[in-house]
């Protein structure tokens, strides 16, 4: 990876075709990459697999997507975009198809954003029907919020779907599986369509609806096959939900259209029942967050995790507490990545034989960046992206149903980085996550290290609150019972950093908020900091 300086930006990363990728492998729909994955694999081998440990073939997965397609374009519209409210199982994946194999465009939605945030999400993306599963529903405690939902949208539930199939969806169904290609046909899109609506975690505002096309999600599963080789029998073991990004591509579709088996679990927060399916699924790649990883790691036995051989962490930072406690129990290194549901979603990625504490990796190959000073740092910019993985665009409420286009063909990530000379990107901080205390930028990305460093057991964020006397101020909110200000100020003294870098106060919680997707809510640590 090339990178070097050009009138004050500095750029990094090669174009897909300076990469060695081939469009070609983008240049089609999801269904019928899954198609050619099938043929690739064979269609008796194991696609998905979930807690039930009932294993769904591709054959099998291809049968069941076909019928229930069949039923669900009877009650949808080609081209609608409809909410899928399901955790991680077989299900989910067997939706996710039929809806594509039948020219719907699936609506992924956050079952753990409560009902302001789903209802913004289904007016954002213009959602008139929501896919979900009745059994799931009364475990998940989602009654009100989904009987709420009733009253705007149309709710399916797959139990009702099921029971209500006809001789004649499931002959039509089975003809489907047998001639998929042919039966496809009427159905089958551009690659620029959009294939899935995914939303924004609303850490900072009203949750946007992002569209991603058959070629972004493609292109960035062709972008991470270009950095690691996959092999035939690897198992990928995915607890991240497939409203996130990350499990989405990394976790479904990069396995089935991958050629090997991906193992779908429907709750991060299974600390102690996690570490067991790992081992009994013989799990080889394992994707989590810092949080998630941390409380497997204390739970498991210390030979669960003894197939794997790559992880990748993404979402938070990974502290140095969490890659001792993987390094000294189990022997594995964690892997750290970076990503944004916009770029569908990874942009870079450490792997093993390839990588560096303290970054997230090397942009993946395909992926071109530019940093753009920011005033006041003397270090970093602000990373953008381009490449064929990057959104078609995102769906507001102010403009319900519409798709507003990306802007020109950068994404600006908002994030604070720098890239050193053999293309490492390290992330400084959040372009929004800096405070202005008295006419000084202060990163409160930066305010958070300096607090790891001292209490790294513990986890920490910083948020910015207004201040009458120098604009704003720095508050950190921890769950370290040991953590002060006084101590983070004799931490600055011995390091030479100036006291304006510490935060004005720190409040002590029992555990901070953190969303579905494992990132930390910072709406509800700005919440708790404003109270204190």
């Amino acid at each position: 990876m090339a990178a070097g300086r050009a009138e004050g930006m500095v750029t990094a990363g090669r174009d897909p075709v300076a990469a060695g990728l081939d469009p070609a492998f983008w240049n089609r729909g999801l269904f019928e990459a899954f198609l050619d994955g099938r043929t690739m694999a064979g269609g008796d081998v194991a696609a998905v697999e979930d807690q039930d440990r009932q294993p769904l073939t591709r054959d099998r997965l291809l049968l069941a997507a076909a019928v229930l397609g069949r039923r669900l374009a009877t009650m949808t519209a080609r081209g609608e975009r409809v909410g899928v409210l399901l955790p991680n199982v077989g299900g989910a994946a067997v939706t996710l198809l039929a809806l594509t194999a039948y020219g719907r465009v699936p609506a992924m939605l956050n079952f753990s954003a409560g009902l302001l945030n789903l209802e913004a999400a289904c007016t954002a993306a213009g959602i008139r029907t929501i896919v979900t599963s009745d059994a799931f529903v009364r475990t998940a405690k989602l009654d009100e919020v989904v009987a709420k939902l009733a009253e705007k949208t149309t709710v399916i539930r797959l139990e009702e779907v099921r029971r209500a199939l006809t001789l004649v969806d499931k002959a039509i169904g089975a003809a489907y599986s047998k001639l998929p290609r042919l039966f496809h046909a009427p159905f089958r899109p551009k690659p620029d369509d959009v294939a899935v609506v995914l939303f924004t975690s609303g850490t900072e505002g009203v949750p946007k609806g992002v569209a991603l096309s058959h070629a972004n999600l493609l292109a960035n599963v062709a972008e991470i096959r270009a950095a690691w080789r996959f092999r035939p029998d690897d198992v990928m073991f995915n607890a991240l939900p497939v409203f996130h990004s990350f499990g989405l591509t990394a976790g479904l579709l990069l396995p089935l259209v991958g050629g090997f088996k991906s193992f779908l679990y429907p709750s991060p927060l299974h600390y102690r029942q996690i570490p067991g399916f790992v081992k009994a699924a013989g799990t080889t790649i394992l994707l989590a967050t810092d949080t998630f990883a941390a409380g497997w790691g204390r739970a498991a036995e210390a030979d669960d995790f003894a197939t794997v051989k790559m992880t990748i962490l993404g979402a938070e930072r990974v502290k140095e507490a969490t890659r001792r406690l993987w390094r000294e129990r189990f022997g594995i290194e964690l892997n750290e990545g970076y990503g944004a549901t916009e770029c569908a979603p990874v942009i870079a990625v450490n792997i093993p034989g390839s990588a560096r504490e303290g970054t997230v990796g090397p942009l993946l190959p395909g992926i071109e960046a530019r940093l753009e000073p920011v005033p006041g740092l003397a270090e970093g910019g602000r990373l953008l992206v381009r490449g064929p993985n990057l959104m078609r665009g995102y769906f507001r409420v102010d403009r319900p149903g519409v798709l507003q286009p990306r802007d020109g063909d950068w994404y600006d990530t908002g994030d604070i980085v720098t890239i050193d000379a053999d293309g490492f990107v390290a992330i400084r901080g959040r372009a929004k996550r800096f405070a202005k205390v008295g006419g000084e930028m202060v990163s409160l990305a930066a305010v958070e290290a300096y607090a790891a460093a001292i209490w790294p057991e513990a986890s920490h964020a910083a948020v910015a609150v207004p201040d009458p006397r120098k604009g704003e101020a720095v508050v950190l909110v921890s769950d370290s019972a040991d953590a002060t200000v006084e101590g983070l100020i004799a931490y600055a003294q011995d390091h030479g950093i100036g006291e304006i870098m510490m935060p004005r106060k720190v409040v002590k919680v029992d555990a901070l908020p953190v969303l579905g997707t494992g990132k930390v809510d910072f709406v509800a640590i700005a919440e708790i900091a404003a109270k204190a």
